[in-house]
């Protein structure tokens, strides 16, 4: 009975009870679509990076990632990659050379960290072949060619073709040096990676190193990136104190921190709407109880309990909570499956967003706490805005609200 009640006398005054479900209408889907958009804008520049050079797991020897030193190479990679190769949920791998050097051209020079890859095996792990825009991408694993970044290329003044010199320390402290052919440019979502970024096969690497044989990482793609953490932690185990099996939460911890962060602050952010949406229903229930004083006091006489009156209020303010927010859902992810079709297109900043590793064109990605905040904090709002109203209701005596004119 008391939800029929609550139901007709919504709708008594169609036009308050609209705007007011309007307003939380706009606010679940301004929340939908803030938190798809930065929820977005994280995830890409995390799967970029993952994506570029980090994979989802490294396989280095014992201190590498905090000093890449040219003498930290794995010592016994084909006893590593054995391992890998047998460990559960590894999709993919690739063995790689990285040093820093210096590259120069005729005209300029810049100092960069050349990565020594396996071409064929590098395809599956990064997506460096598919960000080649101008020649191709690297054929075999001991040609003396280079990809290098659009950037890069533009600092250097080569194009297709030219040649380019690499040199950098070898493991005797000597200088090692050789010259590549530039067969291919490529761009990518991040400036900073661009800039500091070549590519050469992985026995070039070696001998111009003097380092035959010799690499200095396995980069790991997981079935799953949700499964980078026991992967590394199963690698560790098998391959002892001499290495380090590291996933991206290890490597890229910043930007882990980062999207932790930004889980904290829509909690924050959700509460602030949630506290707009708290004045708009105080306001609507209290016209509506001041409209039905008379109403509300014929039904204190005939023997309704205040815990009844009560309680219906609070399911009006329920009520509108939940219509609000079921079509708040509805349309926010419509209006989010529209976006995500095409992307947003923020190419007008596409400079700026490529030096935090994000693409020019974002797209919008939905979060499971976010869903199961709104269907929770916005209805419960509504009923936490209409306690004021109910409780103004029962206060009032039977004979002065039926007088009430």
């Amino acid at each position: 009975m008391l939800l029929r009640l609550a139901w007709r006398n919504i709708w008594r005054n169609k036009r308050r009870s609209l705007i007011v479900i309007g307003s939380v209408i706009v606010g679940v889907i301004a929340t939908i679509l803030m938190d798809a958009l930065q929820n977005g804008m994280i995830h890409q520049m995390l799967f970029n990076q993952i994506n570029l050079n980090v994979s989802n797991v490294q396989v280095h020897k014992k201190g590498f990632k905090d000093k890449k030193d040219i003498n930290n190479f794995i010592s016994k990679p084909a006893k590593v990659e054995t391992i890998i190769k047998n460990q559960p949920h590894v999709k993919f791998y690739s063995k790689r050379v990285i040093t820093f050097g210096l590259l120069s051209s005729t005209d300029n020079s810049s100092g960069v960290y050349i990565y020594g890859i396996n071409p064929s095996q590098e395809k599956s792990v990064s997506i460096i072949s598919k960000s080649i825009v101008k020649g191709k991408y690297l054929d075999a694993s001991d040609g003396r060619e280079i990809v290098l970044s659009k950037a890069l290329a533009k600092k250097l003044n080569v194009t297709i073709g030219d040649k380019v010199v690499g040199m950098a320390n070898t493991p005797s402290g000597s200088i090692g040096s050789d010259v590549f052919r530039v067969v291919g440019i490529f761009k990518t979502a991040s400036s900073e990676f661009d800039k500091t970024t070549v590519f050469i096969p992985i026995v070039s690497a070696q001998q111009m190193l003097n380092i035959p044989g010799k690499i200095h990482e396995f980069a790991i793609i997981t079935d799953k990136y949700e499964n980078a953490d026991i992967v590394s932690k199963a690698l560790q185990k098998k391959l002892g104190k001499k290495y380090e099996a590291l996933s991206y939460n290890e490597i890229l911890p910043l930007l882990v921190l980062q999207m932790d962060l930004y889980k904290q602050l829509l909690i924050i952010v959700n509460l602030i709407i949630a506290l707009a949406l708290i004045f708009g229903i105080i306001n609507a229930m209290l016209m509506a109880v001041y409209e039905r004083i008379r109403e509300i006091g014929v039904l204190m006489a005939v023997g309704m309990k205040n815990s009844k009156i009560f309680s219906m209020i609070l399911i009006e303010a329920l009520i509108i909570g939940v219509l609000g927010t079921i079509f708040g859902i509805i349309f926010g992810y419509g209006i989010n499956a529209l976006l995500l079709s095409g992307g947003i297109d923020l190419r007008w900043f596409a400079e700026s967003l490529s030096s935090f590793g994000v693409g020019a064109i974002i797209y919008p990605k939905i979060s499971l706490e976010n869903f199961i905040q709104i269907i929770t904090i916005i209805p419960l709002v509504s009923v936490v805005g209409a306690m004021y109203p109910a409780l103004k209701a029962i206060r009032l005596e039977p004979v002065s609200a039926i007088r009430y004119v």
